[in-house]
């Protein structure tokens, strides 16, 4: 784990981000239109809007990646978040997840949103351990037929300080 490092987006690594969100996708869904267009093109659909795509190597191995979506000033939405299966539970998954929570506070990013779905249960909890809360509906313009969980980011920081101020 601790040799494990998170690295920005790198056109020598574009294959590597399709490969792992296709191989995870193919396992519990399929490839919609919308993943096969953001998935071939991150720089366009991802970077140069605003938006970051990270991967997690180990030496000079791909073994994760995530990405930060622009989606309107200040909201960003965490996407295509895949670990390679054969490095579960080593907390790759959350070492990207930190990184792409830093990259939205780098942004000065006010919202920070994903969407996903209640059979992918080990992802839902790193979520919620991180600081994600799951919303009361889902989102109203989402993009992904198989989403059928929303969630929104609290810094676990302005939490407790609030409820400090409060008690």
């Amino acid at each position: 784990r601790h040799a494990v490092r998170v690295v920005a987006f790198d056109p020598a690594l574009r294959e590597h981000f399709y490969r792992l969100n296709a191989d995870w996708l193919r396992k519990y869904f399929y490839l919609e239109e919308i993943d096969h267009r953001v998935l071939s093109n991150p720089e366009t659909e991802l970077v140069a809007p605003g938006g970051e795509v990270l991967f997690a190597l180990l030496g000079d191995a791909v073994i994760g990646t995530c990405a930060l979506k622009y989606d309107s000033p200040g909201t960003y939405e965490l996407t295509k978040m895949a670990v390679d299966e054969r490095y579960h539970g080593l907390g790759i998954g959350r070492k990207l997840l930190q990184a792409a929570i830093d990259a939205f506070k780098a942004r000065d990013g006010r919202v920070l949103f994903l969407e996903s779905n209640r059979k992918l249960a080990p992802a839902l909890r790193l979520y919620e351990s991180m600081g994600f809360e799951h919303q009361p509906t889902l989102k109203a313009d989402s993009h992904y037929s198989r989403s059928d969980v929303y969630m929104i980011w609290r810094d676990p920081d302005t939490v407790a300080r609030k409820r400090r101020k409060q008690a």
